[in-house]
């Protein structure tokens, strides 16, 4: 079974740091896309950020700059640094692994067998 399993969310002051993990075992790094979304209070489903199979990255505008997205095929590992946190980032994050990660979803977290996988989410707190 493919398992995708996040760490690293909590509560930080604004200007912070945070960096989340996400393990992701039973899935092919190949050909695939891996990502973080992440779902506000009553918003929709974001992508922040993802890097594709050859190792292109893509940020939101909302947090280039400030977000730093890497991989560690060695840990099958996918990492999300935070820096320079606002409170408008709070949020719960998702780990996202898939043939195609798409920029909007309704809702989070959206498993798709086949095509997307997605972990159970941590939570991110950012105060003024």
């Amino acid at each position: 079974d493919v398992q995708l399993v996040e760490s690293g969310g909590g509560s930080v002051q604004a200007g912070g740091s945070l960096r989340l993990s996400c393990v992701v075992s039973g899935f092919s790094f190949d050909n695939s896309d891996l990502g973080w979304y992440r779902q506000g209070p009553g918003r929709e489903c974001v992508l922040v950020s993802s890097m594709s199979s050859e190792g292109s990255k893509m940020y939101d505008d909302s947090v280039k700059g400030r977000f730093t997205i890497a991989q560690d095929i060695d840990t099958n590992t996918v990492s999300l640094q935070m820096d320079s946190l606002k409170p408008e980032d709070s949020a719960v994050y998702y780990c996202a692994a898939g043939l195609y990660l798409g920029p909007h979803l309704t809702d989070c977290p959206s498993t798709v067998k086949g095509l997307r996988y997605f972990g159970q989410g941590t939570h991110v707190s950012v105060s003024a």
